[in-house]
């Protein structure tokens, strides 16, 4: 059955489809983020950021970013929010053999564990490049079309500084990704951070560059394919 509602996030009218069977959204979201799961590299690291409390982006985005790295062949990904490699490991390994993962993050620990990840997986160093500090002051200095993906998973509330370097970077066919959009469903919230992600999802639904899609995997992931 199909009912008629206002998306929270993006305030546009959608339909909903009413499941008829015994699956719940809890159910589905389950077998969705069981559907490929960690190996022992990956599953490590992961654990390290949950003992870190730096929660890491869920096993289905992860899955979407190694698969959106893949078909892009990307040669040349930002990463804004290192943690200790989870997302980085799944981007170094849809990218092509030569590509260079250029990663962003302020706390130097979490960057250490990363490098350990990424040497567990047996990733070359210079495939790897870690640079410690915020997006916000690090975007700026690279170099325009440069790059054929870029993901944020910091600061919420600098998402929009981000989306607006990530166009400037991106090369005509890259694609921007951001992650825990879901964190905005709810229309009450008025704090900094949900603001700024249903203003970062607005802006990228309304720019005719782009060519957005919202996937519900993990805490949502909002992508966006530039012309």
């Amino acid at each position: 059955m199909l009912h008629g509602k206002v998306h929270p996030i993006l305030g546009l009218p959608s339909l909903v489809c009413v499941p008829v069977g015994p699956e719940t959204a809890a159910e589905l979201s389950d077998y969705v983020e069981a559907y490929l799961a960690d190996d022992e590299v990956l599953a490590a690291a992961r654990a390290r950021a949950v003992a870190m409390g730096c929660p890491p982006a869920s096993p289905a985005t992860c899955a979407a970013l190694r698969f959106l790295a893949a078909v892009l062949q990307a040669k040349a990904v930002v990463e804004i929010g290192t943690g200790t490699g989870v997302s980085g490991l799944s981007l170094l390994r849809g990218m092509a053999p030569d590509g260079v993962l250029t990663s962003i993050d302020v706390d130097p620990e979490h960057q250490a564990v990363a490098k350990r990840a990424f040497s567990d997986a047996g990733v070359a160093p210079g495939r790897a490049r870690l640079i410690m500090g915020r997006g916000v002051d690090v975007l700026p200095r690279l170099t325009d079309s440069g790059y054929d993906l870029m993901f944020a998973d910091a600061a919420k509330a600098d998402y929009l500084t981000y989306y607006a370097q990530g166009v400037r970077l991106l090369r005509p066919g890259g694609v921007l990704a951001f992650d825990d959009v879901n964190a905005a469903a709810d229309p009450a919230r008025r704090d900094v951070e949900s603001t700024a992600l249903r203003d970062v999802a607005k802006l990228v639904r309304e720019d005719d560059r782009l060519v957005p899609l919202l996937l519900p995997t993990g805490d949502g992931l909002l992508v966006a394919a530039k012309i």
